[in-house]
């Protein structure tokens, strides 16, 4: 195990702040305290992706309007998009754990990729990547 200098202590002290309010939000919703009732962590989708991407990915689909919930309102369909996200999808967090999304506002923004520019062209190169390995396997079929 690696040692924790002081300089990582804040850093580390929040990751198992995280990683312990997950816990216990799985624990709170479980089959042992919830009467056997599903959690609504485990009865989410569940991603590969940080929220970050996450965000981008759906920002995406939003903006090319792949998918929509208010085809007349940008402001509302974003709303509804961040909603439905945090309703119904987990984000890949800390050491893998599957985390419920909270807030993903600050995502969304920086998904516009005005001020995170790189880091969006980064991401779809990443996209692409993936849909041009899945067209090769099709392809080869």
């Amino acid at each position: 195990m690696e040692q924790i200098t002081i300089e990582k202590l804040p850093l580390e002290v929040g990751r198992l702040r995280k990683k312990l309010e997950y816990i216990e939000s799985v624990l709170s919703s479980s089959n042992l305290i919830a009467g056997f009732k599903k959690s609504p962590v485990m009865s989410k989708c569940h991603s590969q992706y940080n929220k970050s991407d996450l965000a981008q990915l759906f920002f995406i689909l939003m903006d090319e309007r792949i998918l929509f919930f208010d085809g007349h309102d940008e402001r509302a369909n974003r709303a509804k998009m961040q909603d439905f996200l945090k309703n119904h999808f987990t984000f890949c967090g800390d050491a893998g754990l599957q985390t419920p999304i909270l807030e993903i506002s600050k995502q969304f923004s920086e998904a516009k990729g005005f001020t995170y520019r790189e880091k969006h062209l980064a991401f779809i190169d990443k996209i692409l990547e993936v849909l041009l390995q899945r067209r090769e396997r099709i392809a080869k079929k």
